[in-house]
């Protein structure tokens, strides 16, 4: 067991009995109230630094205690090379890549650098310093976020003076942080899926996933486990062959992204709109596709490049195509069948077979055409009419002349 080390003045003491005075180490340890082993062990490291002979007398306290306790020799510590955290951050991005691997491929080039556990480490320590909205981690092509600004913007009508409050749509891919805007009138289903797919379109292609809040014009009902999607919501997915996955409710971290696109665009695109004036949807627009160019191509603080540079070197490639048609809006609702086997729609009334009378049809209405739907099966089409109270009638949809 090593000696207990005293003061330096203790030290002294001793040694002056020891070598000054010609006490045995019993006598200069009892003396001084100090064990013997302790005695002997401040004897022999004056021996080994030469203190016997030195005149150690007049030295100070520091100059004695390096001599006696010198700074013990720490092995030379190897300097590796510093690693490029960003591009390790930018490979983790890219699909099925994990730190495992890109670690695994770092001691390939790198046989003398850091075991795992210190890479990780050290790279989880990079990433804390970078901004909230850049420390999740989505694969490119993956999602995209939607949601509505808090914030509407003011449009006058120049013809009445009246004042209408426009929504603002945003949209942000999640590997890039890549961002549309475009302001509608309402946040109602059509404005909805209009966003959705000029939102496409500006990206030039789709992710896998499409993740909005709990809107009601989207989400029928709000589960965690099983949320139901507007009919012609879920009609978007299919037609573009995403899937559409809600955040869950009170879940704020699920549309982290979005959220942050959200703000960004009311304090870079809307706040410097606050002094200007629009008469029309169309004004608005245009102004807001002004400023979002810059918005994209305004480089990171922590990051290298931009939110478009990172699109277009990363996202765009990992998009799937657009189908060759656009989507085709339309609404679905639920209609009785009448006993006169005809169903109204918009105060206008199609046929539908017979054999289906006082049943309730599934009907999806778009712009041109009338569907009629019974258990997942189209019974009937019909091209659409305005006609307030008038009748289209499918003569091979009506009964047999035996039953009337």
């Amino acid at each position: 067991m090593p000696a207990r080390r005293l003061s330096m003045r203790k030290i002294q003491e001793v040694l002056r009995l020891l070598l000054v005075c010609g006490l045995s180490q019993r006598q200069a340890g009892r003396v001084c109230g100090v064990a013997r082993a302790s005695v002997a062990d401040y004897l022999a490291r004056a021996q080994r630094a030469g203190v016997v002979e030195a005149g150690w007398e007049s030295w100070s306290g520091e100059e004695l205690e390096r001599r006696l306790y010198p700074a013990a020799r720490r092995p030379t510590r190897r300097e590796r090379p510093a690693v490029d955290w960003v591009q390790v951050h930018e490979e983790l991005k890219l699909k099925d890549v994990t730190l495992s691997l890109v670690w695994q491929e770092y001691r390939e080039w790198q046989p003398d650098g850091y075991q795992y556990s210190r890479f990780c480490e050290l790279y989880a320590a990079w990433r804390g310093k970078l901004d909230l909205c850049m420390r999740q981690v989505h694969q490119p092509g993956e999602k995209l976020f939607v949601d509505y600004c808090g914030a509407t913007v003011p449009v006058v009508d120049a013809g009445t003076g009246e004042v209408r409050e426009a929504q603002v749509f945003v949209a942000v891919w999640g590997a890039s942080s890549y961002t549309f805007a475009e302001a509608t009138w309402s946040q109602g289903l059509a404005d909805w899926i209009g966003s959705h797919v000029r939102a496409f379109e500006f990206g030039g292609g789709l992710t896998e996933l499409v993740i909005p809040d709990n809107l009601r014009s989207g989400v029928t009902r709000a589960c965690r486990y099983e949320p139901e999607l507007n009919p012609t919501y879920q009609d978007l997915a299919v037609h573009y062959g995403v899937a559409v996955m809600p955040a869950r409710v009170r879940k704020p971290r699920d549309k982290a992204k979005v959220e942050s696109g959200v703000q960004l665009v009311q304090r870079w695109i809307l706040a410097r709109l606050r002094h200007r004036q629009f008469f029309s949807l169309a004004e608005l627009n245009e102004a807001i596709r002004e400023l979002l160019g810059p918005l994209n191509d305004r480089p990171f603080r922590k990051l290298p490049g931009s939110r478009r540079s990172l699109f277009e070197r990363l996202e765009r490639p990992a998009l799937r195509p657009l189908p060759g048609e656009r989507f085709t809006y339309a609404e679905w609702m639920k209609a009785l069948v009448h006993i006169d086997y005809h169903v109204e729609v918009d105060h206008h009334y199609y046929s539908v077979p017979y054999q289906l009378v006082s049943q309730r049809l599934d009907v999806r209405v778009s712009a041109k055409t009338v569907e009629f739907f019974a258990k997942g099966k189209r019974v009937a089409s019909h091209l659409r009419s305005f006609r307030r109270g008038a009748h289209t009638t499918c003569r091979r949809l009506s009964r047999p002349a035996a039953i009337r």
